[in-house]
């Protein structure tokens, strides 16, 4: 398990990353969440555990910034104690909230439940020589990592899970940028063709359904 910890006490980060690394997890580190905020935006963790109060961005704020398709498993470890704040962290779509001063040993705790949590929800989806992890977010072809970006991952995952229906551009707009998206159908178009380079053989599986949009099938029909 990758986790990544912020908080701006250096004391703090060390003896949460003692006790991780003590259970065999690789540990990263920020003492800001704009920092935090572009650590998630490059790489990919498995967990994060975020202070609230720190300087230049406070952890609600990255939360909020955090792009959708970048969010991930969540223990807010602050000193704000107040309903509110519990409330207001739960909404943003955290795990967990455990107060300061904490149990570096309840925390291992809650980690170990969200991780034993995690395993249970790893779905993978085969056809042939590839793999798709949706939990981790990998697409293996031959074995081989595939490096798409986070949009073509959500594309074909969507296209996957909707196998053999056709699904307008209209409908990729919406659940993979949002509603608010202004974009256009070029958006989609331009999208699909960087996945089915990334696809390679298996590029025909996403078949371009005329007047509509694209669907994915097993193989060619």
């Amino acid at each position: 398990m990758k986790i990544l910890i912020v908080d701006d006490e250096e004391k703090i980060r060390s003896v949460i990353k003692e006790y991780c690394l003590n259970e065999g997890y690789t540990v990263y580190e920020a003492d800001s969440g704009k920092k935090a905020l572009q650590l998630l935006i490059d790489n990919t963790y498995d967990l994060l555990i975020l202070d609230i109060m720190m300087p230049i961005m406070d952890g609600f704020s990255m939360l909020k910034e955090l792009p959708k398709e970048r969010q991930i498993p969540t223990i807010i470890l602050s000193a704000r104690d107040q309903e509110y704040d519990k409330l207001l962290g739960f909404e943003l779509g955290i795990d967990d909230y455990l107060t300061k001063p904490f149990s570096p040993k309840e925390l291992i705790a809650r980690i170990k439940a969200i991780s034993k949590r995690l395993t249970k929800e790893i779905k993978i989806y085969k056809y042939k020589n590839l793999e798709i992890n949706y939990s981790a977010h990998t697409l293996k072809i031959n074995n081989n990592l595939i490096n798409v970006t986070p949009k073509e991952f959500e594309i074909l995952t969507y296209l996957i899970k909707n196998k053999n229906i056709a699904i307008s551009r209209e409908q990729l707009l919406s659940k993979i940028w949002g509603y608010d998206y202004f974009g256009d159908d070029r958006t989609v178009d331009t999208h699909i063709k960087m996945l089915r380079n990334n696809l390679k053989e298996y590029r025909d599986n996403i078949i371009t359904v005329r007047g509509i949009g694209y669907k994915y099938v097993e193989g060619q029909e």
